[in-house]
């Protein structure tokens, strides 16, 4: 086996032709056939690879990635996909197991299965170490970063079982609920996904109809005295009630952007904190997630009373509500968020804080370069990243410390990038397994100017 770093899966912010993690000879490849869609192939499995896999070499020489397996392993597998220079392919036998492999706790994951989970055949401490492996190889290739990273586990789900608070299903032409499978518009069916928090496995959206619905999701969340769970379901047009399950009293119902029964909106809870989040806003989906990344932000950024804070894809207030209590009446935070819901709900969220000032709209490099002071940045942008601009605007402006949120490592990576080459410096970094039983992972960088690092004592 290699020691060259693994490749990311294509899409994933890397070549997908990079060496592969396995050496299947020199003379793999030559007078090879092609392997085929559909073809089995007997495979030594590499290094994990982005979008759920691991690396392996297929007889014809190209770069195979390897859904379902793990380094080390001897498998037989399916092709799933294929282009001129590289294959995507499901474990489907496996003949040399890792010992870190594991039962899949859910009779729906694994090969031909729901999509939504790439890690239930690996044990959950061995998870986090294939995703700080992803998050150091994205790092040093599109960061040109070398770091070691320790995926922290949130409270909450010791065994990475239900901690999703929001789910979100796709209906068939019944209206019958389930998940897609892995890289395609056909549903699973399931009588219920092992993820869900309890809150939403109660509510039991998928063992009920719903004609006419293109996707239901439910978010739940568990708040004493306040509406807590709300079911927003995706249709092309309104639907007759008549059509529509019974909740049950204290559970929201909005139908083609309408409320149809109770409140809109769920009251979540972070830092001791209440947050008003309506239909189509966004909040954290691992039930422990908010919390923990309120918590990291603002030790990172050690806030200061009358100090300017620019939080740029606010959502609905998670940072800047505490934000503006630390600045206090003599500073100011301005929260930019253009999407209608969370903003609104930005608004409601931050009324009783006079340093808040909500702004809305889209991320631009305006929006880093008004104002005639700026002290602290967080930035938590959705998975494409905030892109070359808006960091260029944020070199030239030199707060003095940005809170980076990711969900995506090789944008953070590239974000990171733009002021890395002007001379900043990564001055913490912490990462979240917001997203147990999957690849994905959640960051907390501080990025600190040219010559502030031994100001941030860290």
């Amino acid at each position: 086996m290699s020691a060259a770093p693994p490749p990311a899966a294509p899409g994933a912010g890397a070549d997908a032709s990079a060496g592969p993690a396995c050496d299947a000879g020199p003379d793999a490849g030559a007078g090879a056939d092609l392997v085929g869609l559909a073809d089995l192939v007997e495979l030594v499995v590499g290094d994990p690879a982005a979008g759920g896999g691991c690396v392996a070499r297929a007889p014809d020489g190209r770069v195979v990635f390897v859904r379902h397996s793990l380094p080390g392993e001897r498998v037989v597998a399916r092709v799933t996909g294929e282009t001129a220079h590289y294959l995507r392919a499901d474990a489907v036998e496996v003949r040399t197991a890792s010992p870190e492999r594991v039962a899949p706790p859910c009779p729906a994951a694994g090969p031909g299965g729901c999509g939504g989970c790439d890690y239930q055949h690996v044990a959950l401490d061995a998870q986090r170490r294939l995703k700080g492996r992803l998050v150091e190889v994205q790092l040093e290739r599109l960061g040109g970063l070398r770091r070691q990273v320790e995926v922290e586990a949130l409270p909450g789900s010791p065994d990475g079982l239900g901690w999703r608070t929001r789910v979100r299903f796709a209906a068939d032409r019944a209206g019958n609920l389930g998940l897609h499978r892995h890289r395609s518009h056909e549903l699973v069916p399931l009588g219920s996904c092992p993820l869900a928090a309890p809150e939403v496995a109660a509510l039991d959206v998928v063992g009920r109809r719903w004609p006419g619905a293109r996707h239901v999701e439910v978010l739940a969340v568990d708040t004493p005295d306040a509406p807590s769970a709300l079911v927003t379901v995706d249709a092309p047009r309104p639907l007759p009630r008549s059509t529509l399950p019974r909740l049950g009293a204290g559970v929201g119902l909005t139908v083609a952007g309408r409320s149809r029964h109770g409140a809109g909106h769920v009251v979540a809870t972070a830092g001791g904190r209440r947050y008003v989040v309506s239909a189509g806003a966004f909040w954290q989906v691992h039930r422990a997630a908010a919390d923990a990344l309120v918590a990291a932000v603002l030790d990172l950024l050690d806030p200061r009373p009358g100090e300017h804070v620019a939080d740029l894809y606010a959502g609905v207030g998670l940072f800047s509500v505490p934000l503006g209590a630390a600045v206090g009446p003599r500073g100011k935070v301005i929260a930019v968020e253009r999407h209608r819901a969370a903003s609104a709900d930005l608004v409601t969220n931050t009324a009783l804080l006079p340093a808040v000032e909500v702004r809305v709209g889209a991320v631009e490099p305006s929006s880093v370069l008004d104002g005639d002071r700026l002290d602290l940045v967080v930035l938590d942008p959705p998975r494409a990243g905030a892109g070359t601009a808006v960091m260029a605007a944020l070199d030239a402006r030199r707060p003095r410390a940005v809170a980076y949120v990711a969900c995506d490592p090789a944008s953070f990576a590239r974000d990171a990038r733009v002021l890395l080459d002007a001379g900043w410096s990564l001055a913490a970094l912490r990462a979240f397994d917001a997203f147990p039983m999957t690849e994905h992972v959640e960051l907390v960088a501080l990025l600190v100017p040219p010559g502030a690092l031994h100001e941030a004592g860290r």
